[in-house]
């Protein structure tokens, strides 16, 4: 999996006037859970932009002023209702030997038979929730698409493997081929003719 640096700075005081000061400065009031206490850190709002506004899911490095380096994973943000600015970020701690859960993108690979024929794909899970130890996160799941037909279709049980769990039942269809109008009417207008 990708990771990014964020460079922050300890917070010594947390209370409302304290993160209003933060925010009016462009910094957004960040906590790091997991491993004993949390730590309370700011960074500028800038470094969110490659994490934030992405479809991909990123590791990060928080980097602190006194050189001490963490690996996280963002776990939760807040945006302001109206401004949508960053009001505030939690990450979770990685420990190499401990499994941690994340939403990675779905991606496709190869072409469809069946969208040869006039079929569309159809990515029904755009999004899989899996867990997994840090050194086995992938960028994404890769769904090979290259054997799907009209009306075939992509179960998780299908993409169950040994680096990761997918957090999803199995009968849950991650990507199928369905008939489009036009082939649908196509279908339609060719039955119709043979009948009369």
């Amino acid at each position: 999996m990708k990771s990014l640096t964020i460079k922050g700075s300890k917070r010594e005081s947390v209370g409302k006037t304290a993160t209003k000061a933060l925010r009016n400065a462009g910094r957004v009031p960040c906590v790091l859970y997991g491993g004993g206490e949390p730590m309370h850190f700011s960074a500028d709002e800038r470094a969110f932009k490659n994490l934030v506004y992405t479809p991909e899911t990123h590791t990060v490095v928080i980097e602190l002023e006194d050189g001490s380096k963490h690996e996280a994973i963002m776990q939760d943000i807040q945006f302001h209702p109206v401004t949508d600015k960053i009001l505030h970020v939690d990450f979770y701690r990685l420990f190499p030997d401990k499994e941690v859960t994340v939403t990675v993108p779905v991606k496709t690979t190869g072409v469809a038979p069946g969208i040869i024929k006039g079929g569309s794909l159809s990515l029904t899970m755009k999004k899989l929730k899996i867990k997994a130890i840090p050194a086995n996160l992938p960028d994404a799941v890769v769904v090979d698409i290259s054997k799907l037909d009209i009306g075939d279709k992509v179960y998780v049980s299908e993409l169950r493997n040994d680096k990761f769990k997918l957090l999803h039942p199995d009968n849950v269809v991650v990507v199928q081929v369905k008939m489009s109008r036009a082939a649908m009417k196509a279908a339609q207008e060719a039955k119709a003719a043979a009948k009369e």
